[in-house]
């Protein structure tokens, strides 16, 4: 199929506009009839009915059967046809890539999760980046990659997601990032950064259910806060809000990777959890990674640490509990500020489950107003590893359908 609306509506085409509003509509609510959909649109039922033929037949939208009412006539149900287009999100990890198909509805359709790469700084590992998205669509579509309308590229740091730059990592030219995924992929590219990703796949698939005001705190390698206002991610003005682990909260030494002191970062995420344990353990405390860390022929990954900590070694499920009281003082000020109805808590370290979320919980009714805070649920991802790629699958759609 040829994408003639994504043109259309790039043109600022009026009717082309009408259905990239319809196809939002469905996104968010999946299947309605016609007179609901005119209702939402504030449009006649005659109009909106020429617009979901002509979508019918452009492939955009199909007939899903009569909707079962009492009585008279039984309206048809409308929503997004699957096979009309597909979508590509890529998480970027210090130590792999998450890879994932949707189709149009959203549906996953093929996923690869944890495909080596090392991240680096550096032209030859966008190179890299880019010969494996290629190789998964070649793999992993067939036919389908015909249909790809678009690719969502997660990554850490400074992203402005509307122009297209990235100013922490892969800025290697004048030309926006985007532009040149888009020219080294052979498909339209945007990126994002990588927790406000995780943010809007929790937000569409995971533990969100009608909540429209809520936090997501992603504490994997480094620290960063999602923000939905309204049901709606907000990304501040030049794509940078939610950088919540350059805080300023400590009087330490530790210098963060942003080049500055004292960052909530250096003492609250998970490259805190791994230079800490390493320290604890040279000093001569006893942990199950003792071993591991004494000999470190290869780096101690996060996820090793998880592990122990899941397998209950006391050093490392005392140092995520104290990583869990740090954060859990500064999320009380995210709740006075923003007066949320859910914080969730995602990225590796979150796999601890009550091991990092009960002291988050405890700092929070200590430190926060408890007539605000009541109205905050606090629980950890649903998606949990996979919140990345799903999320950035759902970006790819979205960079095409929403305003």
């Amino acid at each position: 199929m040829t994408h003639n609306l994504r043109k259309e509506i790039e043109q600022g085409n009026k009717a082309a506009l009408q259905k990239k509003k319809i196809i939002t509509y469905y996104i968010y609510n999946g299947s309605s009839t016609i007179v609901d959909l005119s209702k939402e649109l504030n449009l006649s039922v005659p109009t909106v009915g020429k617009f979901i033929n002509e979508m019918c037949e452009e492939g955009y939208i199909r007939d899903y059967g009569k909707l079962e009412t009492e009585g008279g006539r039984h309206p048809i149900l409308y929503g997004l046809n699957p096979a009309s287009g597909y979508f590509v999100g890529v998480d970027v990890k210090k130590f792999s890539l998450d890879l994932g198909l949707i189709n149009f509805k959203g549906d996953m359709v093929e996923q690869k999760m944890n495909f080596p790469y090392k991240f680096e700084n550096t032209p030859e590992a966008m190179d890299d980046l880019c010969a494996i998205v290629r190789d998964f669509i070649h793999n992993a579509c067939g036919e389908r990659s015909q249909n790809i309308m678009n690719i969502c590229v997660n990554i850490s740091g400074r992203v402005n997601p509307e122009s297209g730059y990235s100013y922490s990592v892969f800025n290697f030219s004048e030309h926006p990032l985007s532009e040149i995924l888009t020219q080294k992929i052979g498909y339209p590219v945007a990126i994002d950064n990588d927790t406000r990703a995780m943010t809007y796949g929790e937000f569409l698939r995971g533990c969100v259910k009608g909540e429209k005001n809520v936090l997501f705190v992603n504490i994997s390698w480094g620290l960063g806060m999602g923000i939905i206002i309204n049901g709606k991610i907000y990304t501040g003005k030049s794509g940078f809000s939610g950088e919540i682990g350059h805080v300023n909260a400590f009087d330490n030494e530790v210098i963060c990777h942003c080049g500055k002191k004292g960052c909530l970062e250096t003492e609250a995420s998970g490259s805190a959890l791994h230079r800490i344990l390493i320290e604890r353990i040279r000093n001569g405390e006893s942990s199950i990674l003792s071993k591991r860390v004494q000999e470190m022929k290869t780096p101690l990954t996060l996820n090793e640490i998880i592990e122990a900590v899941n397998k209950e070694d006391s050093l490392c499920i005392e140092i995520v509990e104290e990583i869990g009281q740090k954060l859990g003082k500064h999320i009380a000020g995210l709740i006075n500020i923003f007066n949320p109805e859910m914080v969730i808590i995602g990225g590796v370290l979150s796999l601890t489950e009550d091991y990092i979320l009960q002291p988050i919980k405890t700092a929070v009714r200590k430190f926060s107003l408890n007539l605000v805070n009541k109205d905050s649920v606090i629980i950890t991802s649903k998606l949990k590893e996979k919140a990345g790629v799903i999320g950035a699958c759902m970006l790819a759609r979205s960079r095409v359908f929403e305003d």
